[in-house]
């Protein structure tokens, strides 16, 4: 079975979402603006979700992760949570 481990950052709105890939774009550390910003418990962890496999997130999680290239800002993604920005940091 594919695994994959991923980290993402959890906000309200996709402004706000789209404003903090800007700033990782420009070169921000993902961790550091997951501690700051991200409203998920994984934020004390710098946004880190662990390893997982297909059918252990919510759908559109799945989608992203098990499909996007690695080490790339994925977003916003819209979930029940709110809007997240993803980074699949490795799959098996």
């Amino acid at each position: 079975m594919t695994k994959a481990t991923a980290r993402h950052i959890l906000v309200e709105s996709e402004e706000i979402c789209n404003e903090l890939k800007r700033e990782i774009e420009q070169g921000a550390d993902f961790a550091a603006v997951a501690k700051e910003h991200s409203s998920c418990p994984s934020s004390a962890q710098g946004g880190d979700l662990g390893e997982f496999g297909p059918g252990m997130m919510v759908p559109e999680f799945d989608k992203v992760v098990f499909s996007a290239p690695v080490g790339t800002v994925q977003g916003p993604v819209k979930t029940q949570f709110g809007y997240h920005l993803l980074e699949v940091t490795s799959r098996s």
